[in-house]
């Protein structure tokens, strides 16, 4: 693990947070997950672009550039395959809700990254996603709801929880964004409907243009021949059961056709 923090390199196990660092204190931060191969980011235009909108939504000011710079310190060893995580918090403030006037804190990590099988089984958890709140669709470090449904997902035997709106839609993962085949063709939620705009969902709307955004019932997920969710660190991952009970088809043809698409279009342009 390389670290960069606030402008220096510093030792993986060293002390750098103060406790009063907002985002330790309330979770006011945001953060961004990247894969890295030959030491080369993927995406990272589009990460840093989420990163931006994110910040921007909690009022936190995010300098690329400087960002940039952190990426490029602990990449220098051009890892071959690994997880860059950027954060960005409110930096030191009060013991309450309300943020200081200093700068924030910048974090910039390498680290191992995960490696999947080639199928997964979710859960639907019994808490709701809501899509009214003021941070849906922004990827802050507040992932308090995801680390219990998460949990209570690993107790039911599955590798991810899959959420619902208070609509009763389907909506995400704590990680992933869901694709779901119905009526024959792929959908997956629209952003209204709270989910997180992952940086694999964007682009597989972009590669794989039959691919729809529509509405669907929780319920859709358990009845579809085949699904899939996807993330930076699985790609298109499919889903072989729901709830404990098995897809007809993991992976289907529809999920194979978007994990090839994907994995071609992506190793022709590192940063699409």
């Amino acid at each position: 693990m390389t670290l960069w923090v606030n402008g220096e390199i510093v030792a993986a196990d060293a002390a750098v947070v103060r406790a009063d660092d907002h985002g330790l204190v309330v979770g006011d931060g945001v953060f961004e997950t990247c894969e890295v191969n030959d030491g080369v980011v993927f995406a990272l235009t589009r990460h840093l672009r989420r990163l931006r909108d994110s910040a921007a939504g909690l009022g936190i000011d995010v300098d690329e550039a400087y960002i940039r710079k952190g990426v490029d310190a602990v990449l220098v060893d051009r890892p071959h395959h690994a997880r860059l995580r950027i954060t960005v918090t409110g930096g030191p403030s009060p013991y309450g809700s309300e943020r200081g006037g200093g700068p924030p804190t910048v974090l910039v990590a390498t680290g191992t990254m995960h490696r999947w099988p080639a199928t997964t089984d979710v859960a639907v958890v019994p808490w709701l996603r809501n899509e009214q709140s003021a941070t849906a669709g922004l990827k802050t470090t507040s992932y308090a709801d995801n680390v219990v449904a998460l949990a209570w997902a690993h107790e039911h035997a599955a590798e991810e929880a899959i959420f619902a709106n208070t609509r009763g839609e389907l909506c995400e993962g704590t990680g992933s964004n869901v694709f779901v085949a119905h009526h024959g063709i792929l959908v997956t939620p629209p952003l209204r409907s709270g989910c997180l705009g992952g940086i694999t969902r964007e682009l597989l709307l972009e590669w794989c243009p039959d691919i729809e955004e529509r509405t669907v019932s929780i319920g859709a997920l358990a009845e579809a021949r085949e699904a899939f969710i996807t993330s930076t660190t699985r790609s298109v991952l499919a889903i072989r059961a729901v709830n404990g009970a098995a897809l007809p088809e993991a992976p289907g043809p529809l999920t194979r056709r978007a994990a090839e698409t994907f994995a071609r279009h992506a190793a022709e342009n590192a940063d699409p």
